[in-house]
């Protein structure tokens, strides 16, 4: 036997144990000690019949992904598990934790199934724009029937088990010890009972009839889902040749079929954002082993919908939070507003509303200024600052918290453009100040920009990275600058999208192309949900501090002058009918266009949809890597990672700097000159890191 499996026996029963932790992943190592380890239960005469089973905390949970995108290497899991399907012992899969991927493949080639209360069984290949490579879209049907099957396949989504043996995925669900011992026991019945073995290949009755239009009516459901994604509609091509093809020219189709995806840009793209999510949260030069302080009570200073969804984060984890605001009013709303969001989660079956009341209970409204909440603010461990846009106001407060807060306690802001050297200024701590820019709505974007300021302490940064993954966020660390990172590239891609208005083209026509991009919506459709007011007040404030050169008035701010703030008003960039989210074309908003560009003396021109693209994306890169040049960000993975997270850019395009390398830098160089011949503005002037990894031949993920 290798190091990663292992064969001994119990009584009349062989066992096979995965020992590859953490997830006991199908590395080479794995699939080669599997072979043997069948081999040797084979050739085990007192060994009547076989228990498959993992230790630690989970059955096989996929793949190995440090192979991901190599040769593959012998044995590959198919002929594995083709070996273990033709076992002439019965060999029972004991199933916990996680059955995912090649592990659930593994198992339905087994002869039986059973596993533990709770334990997850599902194919998420799809998620990394593959599709189940090893039997998984020809076994699964089999067993749980189609429609079922499709679903399961195409989405990635995992099952439990009570439903997976309702669906018949699986023969027993058993509350033992340990997985090993349900299998034990379960093999016993095996033998005592005599149960006959009828392996998933030759399980018919459940495809026998499919109706053909099934797939074609569920091609026609996922192109409303996912219309721009390659390897969901391969799985349906998979699944229907289980329906119509013998089995092993079945497993043939879906082995072409996963080639097909391999060779996708997809799949490349997908598997960087799989590996990047995991790859941010270690930050470069913050040395290892860097204590992290306590975090068993937080305060968050701002009742509006950005403080209420920070407090919902730590309150959804258990941890205590203190709202506060100057206001009653806004306090009662805020109230409110975190208890509409609960409810829609008891709606929509990820809540129970007992788990409703004790989060609504760890968040305590407070009156700014009262006893109370000054007693709140020194006794916090974290103190998340959440006002508007002002970097007078917000020194202000800081100040105030340099005096109130205990020694130790991390005082963090969430601005999302101000100056955080001068926030941390107006304290004596600056080594306590951090920027935690959440995404709004808070409580549910992902993305975390874990801002750096020239003073953070190490620890204080270790801090907020592991509360980022506390809180169930992408923390990605970033440093001190106008908007960071990903605010920085989006004024770069809004000023494209608000220039090809001005010379020719429509909101729609802009927003459409970037939609056919894959972001889930466009730039004008974007600003109107976030709140045309929001950008308004923010470049009225740059202009107001001597900007106004850079930020010349525009008619999107002409919109906000006149309360058109968005969807909250019922009128933006587009206008919307009462309760509805729709974007819908306004003749008002193409008159005042109209308006701007006379005033302008600007004749307006047809616009491709390749200068738009091009103009709004390419935009973004020669900003992101002046943004690297900077050190504003360490990798070129953070800012994919960023963008990814908060700004809908299609993970299956890998992020802005990985989707540059596939297109190619000298082209995007080639472009980016012309751009700043034709247009120019410094912002058109290429970034010398791009000049250079152009020249040598090199990409982004060189870096």
């Amino acid at each position: 036997m290798n190091n990663e499996v292992r064969y001994a026996r119990e009584g009349r029963t062989g066992v096979i144990t995965v020992n590859f932790p953490p997830v006991n992943a199908l590395s080479v190592a794995v699939r080669a000690g599997l072979l043997e380890a069948l081999e040797a239960g084979l050739e085990d005469a007192d060994a009547e019949a076989l228990v498959l089973t993992t230790a630690g905390r989970t059955f096989i949970a996929g793949a190995d992904i440090r192979e991901f995108g190599k040769p593959p290497q012998s044995p590959i899991l198919g002929d594995v598990i083709a070996r273990f399907e033709a076992s002439p012992k019965p060999v029972v899969a004991a199933l916990h934790g996680t059955a995912l991927g090649g592990g659930l493949e593994l198992a339905l080639g087994c002869a039986f199934r059973v596993a533990l209360p709770g334990t997850k069984l599902g194919l998420p290949e799809v998620k990394l724009g593959l599709l189940p490579g090893a039997g998984g879209t020809q076994r699964l049907p089999r067993l749980a029937g189609v429609r079922k099957a499709l679903e399961m396949i195409t989405s990635g989504d995992p099952v439990d088990a009570a439903e997976a043996l309702e669906l018949g995925i699986i023969d027993a669900v058993m509350d033992a010890p340990s997985a090993l011992e349900a299998g034990l026991h379960f093999a016993r019945q095996v033998l005592a009972e005599k149960r006959p073995v009828r392996p998933a290949r030759e399980r018919s009755e459940r495809i026998a009839g499919t109706d053909p239009t099934l797939f074609a009516a569920f091609r026609e459901e996922l192109g409303a889902r996912v219309r721009n994604l390659f390897s969901p509609f391969r799985c349906v091509d998979a699944v229907e040749a289980a329906c119509t093809l013998p089995f092993e020219d079945g497993l043939k189709r879906e082995r072409a079929l996963f080639l097909e995806c391999m060779a996708s840009p997809q799949r490349a793209g997908l598997i960087h954002a799989f590996l990047g999510e995991r790859e941010v949260a270690k930050v470069p030069g913050l040395p290892a082993g860097t204590p992290i302080r306590p975090l068993r009570s937080v305060a968050v200073i701002g009742a509006g919908t950005m403080g209420g969804g920070i407090a919902m984060c730590f309150a959804n984890i258990g941890i205590p939070v203190t709202l506060l605001d100057s206001g009653r009013e806004a306090l009662d709303k805020s109230e409110a507003a975190i208890r509409r969001a609960y409810e829609g989660m008891i709606r929509k079956d990820r809540l129970t509303s007992v788990e409703m009341d004790s989060r609504l209970t760890l968040i305590r409204p407070a009156l700014s200024g009262q006893a109370d909440s000054e007693q709140a603010l020194a006794e916090a461990d974290v103190i998340v600052e959440a006002v508007f846009e002002d970097l007078v106001v917000k020194r202000e407060i800081f100040a105030r918290l340099d005096a109130v807060c205990k020694p130790g306690a991390i005082l963090a802001t969430n601005t999302s453009t101000l100056d955080v050297n001068a926030i941390a200024a107006a304290t004596h701590r600056p080594q306590d100040v951090v920027g935690l820019h959440f995404f709004s709505p808070a409580n549910v974007m992902r993305l975390l920009e874990v801002v750096r300021a020239e003073h953070t302490a190490d620890d204080v940064l270790a801090t907020a990275m592991a509360l980022a993954k506390r809180i169930g966020k992408v923390g990605v660390p970033v440093g001190v600058c106008y908007g960071f990172v990903g605010n920085r590239m989006l004024h770069q891609r809004g000023r494209e999208a608000i220039a090809l208005v001005d010379e020719g083209a429509s909101p729609q026509h802009v927003d459409a192309v970037l939609t056919g991009f894959g972001f889930p919506m466009g730039p004008f459709a974007m600003n109107d949900l976030a709140g045309l007011d929001v950008g308004w007040r923010i470049r009225e404030e740059r202009r107001k501090a001597g900007d106004s050169d850079s930020l010349p008035v525009t008619w999107l701010d002409r919109l906000a002058e006149g309360g058109r703030f968005g969807q909250k008003t019922g009128a933006g960039v587009y206008r919307y009918e009462p309760g509805g989210h729709t974007p819908l074309p306004d003749p008002a908003v193409e008159a005042l266009v109209e308006e701007h560009r006379h005033a302008r003396g600007i004749t307006p021109r047809p616009v491709s949809d390749q200068e738009i693209q091009e103009r709004c994306l390419y935009a973004m890169v020669n900003e992101g890597a002046r943004i690297l040049e900077e050190g504003i960000a360490a990798r070129p993975l953070d800012i994919d990672m960023i963008w990814i997270h908060g700004y809908g850019f299609p993970a299956y395009r890998g992020g802005p700097m990985f989707w540059a390398d596939q297109v190619g830098l000298p082209g995007i160089l080639e472009a980016v000159r012309g751009f700043h011949d034709r247009l120019g503005g410094t912002h058109w002037r290429p970034a010398p890191l791009l000049e250079r990894l152009a020249a040598e031949g090199r990409g982004f993920r060189d870096l």
